[in-house]
């Protein structure tokens, strides 16, 4: 017997697609040698970028620089190759400054290698527990906050390298941090404020007239060339660091004690929520500028291999970069191999041409943060903030402080509850219970003149009837205790009309029962109608059914009515 097309049911894909790399994905769809030409020039163009990049973040994060060159070669490979996107770029990004620099300096490195390994095992779950989905729910005002105070602290982070501050260590509280800048002022250095100076001037000049050019290349060459011919006093890398290693990255295990895991809980869980969240950000823009669709669980987990494979080279932790993605798709890249490319260019210039970076002056990387900080910051989003509701804006500003002052585990937890309230908040006033109009936290004295409605007057007498509109959930439970006093005296039948509860929770449920319990007492009959599938499970679920008496159950209104009707005819009503 032949089927239709039409009837022909459709087998559900198989789970094991969601983790199929897109670079599979893209060699069975067929790869030729013009597509391998552009993207060698995009992976080119997108490691001029990540090169100055890579090392400043691993500065301000209190690393070498080689770490952040070996981050970027070992889980910009991995992120490319393994991932849910076609055009991701990854590696080191500024959102883990604060958190990287906090850890290593109450962990040390070893305990920063360790929270890396926890978050990565954190990422590949959360992919194999298909959570990637999830993260589109996280409130924007949630994600702007964290944002900008990451920005602050970034911009915090630089003042000593951009002044040439004489700070042997430099603390990671804020409040600490500016006591100890303002005390240690009267030692900047006029030559690194001038470098830090002219170099931000030039990165500006070139991104408003230049865009296309790789400005952050251009300007960290031409401040390493005018202090070395100036011959001026500032720190390089070679004086701070002693240079960048000619070497491949090598394994690294950490020497730490077990019993100090649960300590690095919060920071292997806060490591883990940025790289999900911003990658799977970078992932959706991208996709927007290539008209694509990324796999967000097969991400997570190639997020999570990344940032393990990246720990046991000593690396920092990476994530989905949005600016070097958007780069990599401006200059012609389409599929992973872009983004492998751009690692292996890295690698080439660290097994060739690393000396070279070794006169890169601390002001110049200082600089280039600087610049990063500004484009995180989101002005043009925290403007059109200052315009929402005041909830959302409360939101944003409790994140950013608390980013800002304590801590960012802190920050988006109490965010992330903030925006449950006001969400739930909300939604209470949504749910409406109506005769005709809205019964919102209404006195009872104040009701009975105010309920007369149309509805009301094609009603039998000694019969009532409300709606309730949108879900019951706890925020609204509390309200349906207050409908039978507000009706003033009590009705023979209570008609409770539920067509429009898509769903019920069992906060709801019980508050329903209290409202069961109130009609007995006051010998009134309570009539459901149109009850939804979920509701009406629910409510069975917890034991309220039709039982021909006190509680009954009608398909809609005419239903309800007629039910209504038969027992305020068959009933003599009560002295």
């Amino acid at each position: 017997m032949k089927h239709s097309p039409a009837t022909t049911a459709t087998a559900p894909a198989p789970v094991w697609r969601l983790y199929v790399p897109k670079l599979v994905s893209v060699l069975r769809q067929g790869y030729h040698a013009r597509d391998l030409r552009r993207d060698l020039l995009a992976g080119l163009t997108v490691a001029i970028v990540a090169l100055p990049l890579s090392m400043a973040l691993a500065i301000a994060s209190g690393a070498s620089p080689a770490v952040g060159l070996h981050t970027a070669i070992v889980a910009g490979f991995l992120i490319s190759a393994l991932g849910g996107s076609r055009v991701q770029i990854g590696g080191p990004t500024a959102a883990f400054i604060p958190v990287v620099f906090n850890v290593i300096d109450r962990f040390g490195y070893d305990g920063l290698v360790v929270a890396t390994l926890m978050a990565g095992a954190m990422l590949a779950l959360a992919g194999l527990l298909r959570l990637g989905t999830l993260m589109k729910y996280m409130p924007q005002p949630v994600i702007t906050g964290f944002t900008a105070g990451i920005a602050v602290s970034i911009f915090t982070s630089q003042i000593k390298d951009a002044l040439g501050l004489d700070i042997e260590k430099l603390p990671a509280e804020f409040f600490a941090r500016w006591e100890t800048y303002f005390a240690h002022f009267g030692s900047f250095s006029l030559a690194a404020t001038g470098v830090a100076f002219a170099t931000l001037v030039l990165l500006v000049t070139l991104r408003r007239w230049r865009p296309n050019w790789p400005g952050l290349l251009i300007a960290v060459i031409a401040a390493s060339l005018a202090v070395l011919a100036l011959n001026l006093p500032v720190d390089t890398i070679a004086t701070r660091f002693g240079g960048i290693p000619t070497t491949l990255p090598s394994f690294h295990l950490p020497q730490f004690e077990l019993a100090r895991i649960p300590e690095l809980l919060p920071a292997a869980f806060t490591i883990a929520f940025l790289a999900g969240v911003e990658s799977l950000l970078s992932a959706v823009v991208a996709d927007g500028m290539i008209g694509g669709r990324h796999r967000s669980n097969g991400e997570l987990v190639a997020q999570g291999v990344a940032n393990a494979a990246s720990a046991l080279v000593g690396g920092l932790p990476a994530t989905g970069a949005i600016v070097r993605t958007a780069t990599n798709v401006r200059a012609g890249g389409r599929t992973p191999v872009a983004g492998m490319a751009h690692a292996v260019f890295i690698l080439l210039f660290v097994l060739l041409l690393a000396p070279l970076a070794n006169y890169v002056p601390l002001p110049t990387m200082a600089a280039v943060l600087l610049m990063v900080a500004w484009n995180m910051s989101e002005i043009e989003r925290i403007r059109h903030l200052l315009h929402a509701p005041r909830g959302d804006l409360a939101v944003f500003v409790v994140t950013f402080l608390l980013t800002v002052m304590f801590d960012l585990t802190v920050a988006v937890e109490v965010g992330v509850v903030l925006a449950a309230f006001l969400f739930m908040h909300r939604m209470s006033e949504v749910v409406a219970l109506e005769s005709d109009h809205s019964l919102i936290e209404e006195d009872a004295e104040d009701s009975a003149a105010d309920l007369a409605s149309d509805q009301r007057a094609g009603l039998p007498a000694g019969v009532e009837a409300y709606r309730v509109s949108g879900p019951l959930f706890f925020a609204v439970a509390n309200r349906l205790d207050d409908v039978l006093r507000a009706v003033g005296k009590p009705p023979r039948v209570f008609i409770l009309r539920m067509r429009l509860v898509p769903m019920i929770d069992a906060s709801g449920i019980d508050a329903i029962e209290n409202l069961i319990e109130r009609c007995r007492r006051h010998r009134t009959r309570l009539v459901f109608s149109g009850l939804q599938a979920q509701p009406r499970q629910a409510l069975a679920r917890m034991g309220v059914r039709d039982d021909g008496d006190g509680v009954r159950f009608a398909r809609d209104f005419p239903a309800a009515l007629e039910i209504a009707g038969t027992i305020v005819a068959a009933e003599p009503p009560p002295r």
